[in-house]
């Protein structure tokens, strides 16, 4: 699937050929986050709709209204009327996104597609440690960020992490066993995370032994991560069927927030579990981290496809289960794209999927700016170096 936005917000011209894994990269308010929540008002409109519908929002049949409450505060002058039409096109077909305000309820529940993992997710939880509702945000608070924090409240409070039995972390039937050792070292230092009771209100608690300490005393990496680690739980079902519900599609913004390298390498294991799930995941990241799976595992891919590598990659063990997970990450497709911070400039979307070192287009070549400062570093150290050696010479 492409998805292409032009003159959206600062979004000159931005082309998107979506793989089985997606990255996209660049600065702060390049127009990433943006791109994402126009994949997600494409693929669960109706959804979107009856959500906002739901909770007495309206907005009068404009766009610029509507998107000020789906994408937040101040988004209503992203879309543009006039010499410079704010445009969507989906395989190279136009799309109508106005069509959106004509959507009406159903008699059944709408499907959802895609499950949003947003960057705000650390603001789904209360000062207590609990999850905020849909209705308990503003109106011009984002929609992803909502309806993520709904999703994780109804999970918690309806599903099987109801009573919490043996705690919500470690979990033996969540996440492969490789990856809670690496977070637990990482991000638990042997803490344990469950559901509490605290007058009446339910409440995340990590414990350990008898001692119980509640959200505001967490690290920052703790709350950032603990969200994340419950959204990986809703889509890596512990059952016969791969996916969750209908869901195909899978967002993550910026997982490395607040995580250790190693915490990130055992996340993208998540992610190739996800992949192999028949889930095609997006992410937007910071991290050169992340870009150094992508390469990783593109790398491989050309020149050796054997599983064994993917799993020494991350250190994993040679279980069949393991190895099932490592030959589907052979068989997917991976894609780069770097977001430019150049309003000006047509398009402000460069695929950098090669990931080559080696490029002439700087783009590429310094991963979308990510591995920019570390070449520069090296660079001068090298010259460093070599001045000395040539002063110790004469």
């Amino acid at each position: 699937m492409t998805l292409e936005l032009r003159n959206v917000g600062q979004l000159r011209q931005a082309n998107v050929e979506f793989g089985d894994l997606t990255v996209l990269v660049g600065p702060q308010a390049s127009g990433k986050s943006i791109f994402l929540q126009f994949l997600k008002l494409y693929l669960d409109a109706r959804k979107v709709v009856s959500d906002l519908r739901r909770h007495g929002l309206q907005w009068q049949n404009d766009m610029p209204s509507f998107l000020g409450m789906y994408l937040g505060e101040g988004m209503q002058s992203l879309w543009s009327s006039g010499d410079e039409d704010s445009r969507v096109s989906v395989n190279g077909a136009a799309y109508d996104v106005t069509k959106v305000l004509r959507v009406r309820p159903g008699k059944q529940e709408p499907k959802e597609r895609l499950f949003y993992i947003p960057a705000q997710r650390v603001l789904a939880m209360d000062r207590e440690g609990w999850w905020r509702t849909f209705s308990e945000y503003r109106p011009a608070d984002p929609y992803v960020a909502r309806a993520f924090s709904e999703n994780i409240r109804l999970l918690m409070e309806q599903g099987r992490f109801a009573k919490a039995e043996g705690g919500l972390f470690p979990k033996s039937n969540r996440l492969r066993s490789e990856i809670r050792t690496v977070l637990d070292k990482a991000i638990f230092h042997g803490f344990g995370l469950t559901i509490d009771d605290l007058g009446g209100k339910k409440r995340l608690t990590l414990v350990n032994g008898d001692a119980k300490y509640p959200f505001m005393v967490w690290s920052a990496g703790q709350r950032e991560f603990v969200p994340l680690l419950l959204g990986l739980y809703w889509l890596l079902v512990p059952a016969r069927v791969s996916r969750r519900g209908d869901f195909e599609w899978v967002v993550i913004e910026e997982l490395e927030m607040g995580l250790h390298p190693r915490a990130i390498s055992a996340v993208m294991v998540a992610v190739l579990d996800l992949l192999a799930r028949g889930y095609k995941v997006v992410l937007s990241t910071h991290s050169p981290h992340v870009l150094d799976v992508a390469w990783g595992v593109r790398a491989v891919q050309q020149h050796q496809p054997e599983a064994e590598h993917i799993l020494d990659m991350f250190c994993l063990s040679k279980t069949p289960p393991n190895r099932g997970m490592a030959e589907a990450a052979l068989s997917k497709s991976y894609r780069t794209y770097y977001f430019s911070p150049e309003r000006t400039v047509s398009p402000t979307v460069t695929d950098i999927s090669e990931l080559d070192p080696g490029s002439a287009d700087a783009a590429v070549a310094g991963w979308g700016g990510l591995s920019e400062f570390s070449g520069r570093i090296a660079e001068i150290v090298a010259k460093v170096v070599a001045q000395a050696e040539r002063r110790g010479k004469a």
